[in-house]
């Protein structure tokens, strides 16, 4: 189903809007011939006669369809005929880290670090291939039910060493990529970075009124590692440093580096318990899913027949002994009934038939058991999410000197 006079990609059954953006809408959809549920990232109807964004939105799907990895949303199909253009892509049944930190806040040093590691395994995946993601922000990183992340929106990716505007979301934007400079896997590892700050402390580390003041800021104010927790900042300073050449060459470098610092400064199992984390914050947004997560399994007690796999784990609770007991009890009377009837000078002997009707007692089944900064962000290039249900749009932003109100 589409709206009036919108176009749809054949074989697929649209259900409902999951985000917008400046570059056009992203739905969940149902393939028609097996059920499967995706996600579809249409161009939007202003932009489709424009050849040099129909020209983008295709070069986007040719990167996804590159990215064959667990840590990005998966390239289906993509579509393009006279009437528009869309990239049918997995869908990732989850919440944006954005509505995450918008709604709970700080993650919690753990939760961060698994965060930055899945970020940077995602980014890792892309650098192996020569590309650079150029918007890596909380919109772009979708955390599952599980804990588990993903990275999406391709949308202003470029391969390393090649000639670009200067693009990108200020807060996240490197100090070369203000300049204009060459991307680089090192461009991808300072907004990663500032994602982590932003995971560990609720807030960003440049703050500024105009985008030339953010601009200052990102090429010379140095971060405020101090408002981070003492055994991570050696990885802010790292990961922040001002000159790419100081920064870890690559996403997997940094990664080397992040394993190391958190085994240390938080135990062996800090991913397990970072995961966990995780998982309950997306928990509590569970509402602005795609689709429902699975139920539970449905435990059913059957009146018949009752088996214990483990009968000595069962006598060792307090009922069943109480149960027991009683049951010992009932026998002793009885014997005691017996014998007293034995000695009687006249026996009795009577026949009698007792008609017992049993009552079924069904037990009791029991009940199964959003301050982010919402800061105007400068003048938006057009790109739309993958799969959150709120959209942010990509932000692009001119080399400085340029006042417009931003973060």
């Amino acid at each position: 189903m589409h709206g009036e006079g919108q176009w749809g990609v054949p074989g697929y059954t649209e259900i409902r809007d999951l985000g917008s953006g400046a570059s056009g809408r992203v739905v969940l959809a149902r393939r028609d011939h097996d059920g499967v549920e995706v996600a579809i990232k249409y161009l939007s109807d202003e932009l489709k006669t424009d050849m040099g964004f129909v020209a983008r939105f295709r070069h986007e799907a040719r990167l996804l369809g590159t990215l064959q990895s667990q840590y990005h949303a998966r390239l289906i199909d993509y579509v393009e005929s006279g009437q528009g253009a869309a990239i049918v892509m997995e869908l990732i049944n989850g919440v944006s880290l954005r509505e995450i930190l918008r709604s709970e806040g700080p993650t919690g040093p753990e939760a961060a670090l698994t965060v930055l590691k899945g970020s940077l395994q995602g980014l890792a995946s892309a650098h192996a291939l020569g590309v650079v993601h150029r918007d890596f922000k909380p919109e772009n990183v979708m955390v599952q039910g599980d804990g588990t992340s993903k990275l999406v929106d391709f949308g202003i990716a470029v391969k390393a060493g090649e000639g670009a505007s200067a693009a990108g979301t200020p807060p996240y934007m490197a100090p070369e990529q203000w300049s204009g400079g060459p991307p680089a896997p090192p461009t991808d590892v300072y907004a990663a970075t500032v994602v982590f700050f932003e995971c560990l402390t609720g807030t960003r580390p440049f703050r500024a009124p105009t985008i030339a003041a953010l601009a200052r800021q990102h090429q010379s104010s140095p971060p405020p590692v101090d408002e981070v927790p003492a055994p991570l900042r050696s990885l802010v300073e790292r990961g922040l440093a001002k000159e790419p050449g100081r920064r870890p060459p690559s996403a997997e470098a940094f990664l080397t580096e992040l394993e190391a610092v958190a085994a240390e400064g938080y135990g062996s199992d800090w991913e397990e318990r970072g995961r966990r984390r995780l998982a309950a914050l997306a928990g509590l947004l569970v509402l602005l899913f795609p689709t429902a997560l699975d139920e539970p399994a449905q435990t059913q007690t059957s009146l018949a027949e009752t088996r214990f796999r483990d009968p000595a784990r069962v006598l060792g609770k307090l009922p069943a002994k109480i149960a027991i007991g009683a049951t010992a009890v009932g026998v002793l009377v009885a014997v005691a009934v017996v014998i007293a009837n034995a000695s009687s000078d006249t026996p009795v002997l009577r026949a009698q038939t007792s008609t017992a009707s049993p009552t079924t007692a069904v037990p009791a089944t029991p009940e199964p058991e959003e301050s982010d900064e919402t800061d105007e962000e400068p003048t938006p290039t057009p790109s739309a999410e993958a799969t959150t249900p709120k959209a942010t749009p990509t932000q692009s932003a001119a080399p400085p000197p340029v006042q417009p109100t931003a973060t």
